[in-house]
């Protein structure tokens, strides 16, 4: 018999010495069990039904930059939150992606179990993928809960993580120009 999401929580309250017949255990398994599926519903989401046609023909060739976006995620090695921001960069090539579905790509990786380092690549290779553009820049810093709440417990630090394809890896004017205008460079 396959134990449902709700009853495996109740396995793990267990497991942990907890009663999930107390009062306030109850309805934790339940509850538990679709915060995680709301947490990790990036599995049941794809480029194309993100991107939803929202690719504009545009006769722009500078820079196109969505920066602090925020993004919510967990570490697949604890299960724990790592929260911050991304900001993203693209130079189009004849086409514009819709400013909203910046943001949706970075929620779908998000919302997957994660390391940081490959979300950002995730990130940076799908907006490559969708624009074709000339280059596309993803940088991210986010707090780890792995680092606060257990292990080194280092309650300040912040990891940063950055991907440069195309004329943001080519070009260190270019580079440099994205690093500026996301306040990363003087």
């Amino acid at each position: 018999m396959t134990l449902s999401l709700p009853q495996h929580y109740r396995e793990i309250l267990k497991g942990l010495g907890e009663d999930p017949e107390r009062e306030g255990l109850l309805d934790t398994p339940k509850r538990a069990a679709k915060a995680m599926q709301y947490l990790c519903h990036g599995y049941e989401q794809n480029l194309d039904e993100i991107v939803n046609g929202a690719l504009f023909t545009s006769d722009n060739d500078e820079m196109v930059i969505l920066k602090d976006i925020e993004l919510y995620s967990l570490c697949e090695h604890h299960l724990l939150p790592f929260i911050g921001k991304a900001h993203v960069a693209y130079i189009p090539t004849g086409k514009v992606l819709g400013l909203s579905k910046l943001a949706r790509i970075v929620d779908m990786y998000a919302r997957r179990l994660q390391i940081q380092e490959n979300l950002t690549r995730q990130i940076a290779d799908a907006i490559q993928g969708v624009t074709q553009a000339a280059g596309v820049a993803v940088v991210i810093e986010a707090k780890h809960m792995c680092m606060m709440m257990r292990g080194v417990e280092k309650q300040n630090s912040t990891m940063n993580t950055s991907v440069m394809l195309g004329a943001f890896r080519e070009s260190n004017t270019t580079r440099m120009e994205f690093l500026q205008l996301i306040g990363r460079s003087k």
